[in-house]
């Protein structure tokens, strides 16, 4: 009889059928265009959920900031620009997780030796931590709009999240997960009812101003552009994206079409946005400040109720969106190092380690937002400055290992994509050092 280790467990038999599934959709009998649809259909989720819970509560909060503080302009183009910068990154996740069929945390573990694959984890979970709390504040925020307290916000939000993940089917997850996900859409309409400049909106795409207003090295200007581009480039994304593309079963003749459905999460991530931005640009056109999160109320006098409650709506969905899916990230890093189930296939019996992981990064965040007297705007925007100074040290990792062929084979990055990312890297140190420089000494940045 086979050993136990031999033994095909509920997560192997899922996924088999995952890919019998698309197996069959390669092969119908159809016209290209219907068959390819369905396949891509079966390949979606992984990318379009990293980009879509990347457009978290503190990014939407950031980019409503950001309308409000500059209007129209610099930050347009610049929003576009750090979402290429994360396609990039996360374009070299699909490959690595397509051709190992491990996650991150395990390889680094396997390449690098305990001590960086301890510090990648320690940093993936604190940097988790805190950003789990400031979606948690979202959540709070997108309720207490429509009058609901704090608590049961912050209690129904983590409920929803917990249960999402109890499907025991990876599949029902990633459909429950991208339904909630397409309400990211909501900031288009909301948008929309602000009666944005187009001439305005043009220019600003079409001839970029290097210096947004107000200049380009103030302390202000200087926290919302590293908010900003970690409003997109984070290193939950890696561990999330690398271990849910092992989750779904995706292979190497898989990576095409995963490269692709990446492209597409990050191009509607990006437009909601922008939306953000444009939705709060009434709030800048008449001067008014927002003290706090509470942009749905400030902007009320401008979109009306049903543009206000959009945005509250938006802000809920991003919460949500982005907590079950750094929850999750966390779960996977912690079943990959501890060796244990780490699949979302797998009962919380059969992972009790993976879903302890999840929960409890769940209900800890939960609770901390409801800690009297945190202040709430402040967190927000320094967590993705935080994790901006945090993706230096991953992204080299995810390059050695990228650029490895015996771990990579023929899908190896070549000297281009190699070139692009660790040109990523360095944009990324020097805005770290430029942020550090203008805490430690303003003066010496307009000297």
């Amino acid at each position: 009889m086979a050993r136990p280790s031999q033994q095909l467990t509920h997560e192997d038999l899922d996924r088999a059928r995952d890919r019998l599934r698309l197996s069959r959709a390669r092969q119908a009998e159809l016209p290209r265009a219907l068959r390819w649809t369905w396949v891509f259909w079966l390949l979606i989720g992984p990318g379009v959920l990293v980009f879509i819970g990347e457009n978290d509560a503190p990014s939407m909060l950031s980019y409503l900031a950001t309308g409000a503080n500059f209007g129209v302009g610099f930050f347009l183009p610049f929003v576009i620009l750090t979402f290429l910068i994360a396609w990039i990154v996360q374009e070299m996740t699909v490959r690595l997780g397509a051709v190992t069929h491990r996650g991150h945390a395990e390889l680094i573990f396997e390449r690098f030796g305990p001590f960086w694959g301890a510090f990648s984890m320690i940093d993936l979970l604190i940097g988790n931590l805190l950003t789990l709390i400031t979606e948690f504040i979202g959540i709070r925020a997108g309720l207490a709009f429509f009058g609901v307290p704090a608590a049961l916000g912050v209690g129904l939000g983590a409920a929803v999240v917990i249960l999402a993940s109890l499907t025991g089917r990876y599949w029902t997850w990633e459909r429950i997960a991208l339904g909630l996900a397409i309400l990211n859409g909501l900031f288009v309409p909301a948008a929309l009812l602000a009666h944005p400049d187009g001439a305005a909106v043009g220019r600003a795409l079409l001839s970029w101003s290097p210096t947004p207003a107000g200049g380009l090295l103030s302390g202000p200007t200087l926290l919302l552009l590293l908010a900003d581009i970690g409003a997109t480039v984070t290193p939950w994304m890696l561990f999330f994206q690398q271990g849910a593309v092992v989750d779904k079963g995706l292979q190497p003749k898989d990576i095409s079409l995963g490269r692709g459905e990446t492209l597409l999460g990050m191009v509607l991530a990006a437009a909601f946005g922008i939306a953000a931005i444009l939705a709060s640009t009434p709030l800048h056109r008449h001067g008014v400040t927002v003290s706090g999160t509470d942009f749905a109320r400030a902007l009320l006098p401008y979109l009306g109720r049903v543009g206000s409650s959009l945005i509250a709506l938006g802000l809920l969905e991003a919460g949500l969106v982005a907590a079950i899916t750094i929850s999750t990230s966390s779960a996977y890093a912690a079943g990959e190092v501890l060796k244990t189930g780490h699949s979302l296939n797998r009962s919380p019996r059969e992972a009790a380690g993976f879903y302890l992981a999840l929960g409890g990064s769940v209900l800890l965040s939960a609770a901390a937002v409801l800690i009297p007297g945190v202040p709430l705007e402040f967190v927000v925007l320094i967590v993705n400055v935080v994790a901006v100074l945090a993706m230096p040290p991953a992204l080299i990792l995810l390059v050695l290992l990228s650029t490895d062929r015996e771990v990579m084979g023929d899908q190896v990055s070549g000297p281009w994509w190699t070139g692009a990312a660790v040109g990523v890297t360095i944009f990324l140190v020097l805005a770290g050092l430029l942020y550090a420089l203008s805490v430690l000494d303003p003066g010496a940045l307009h000297a």
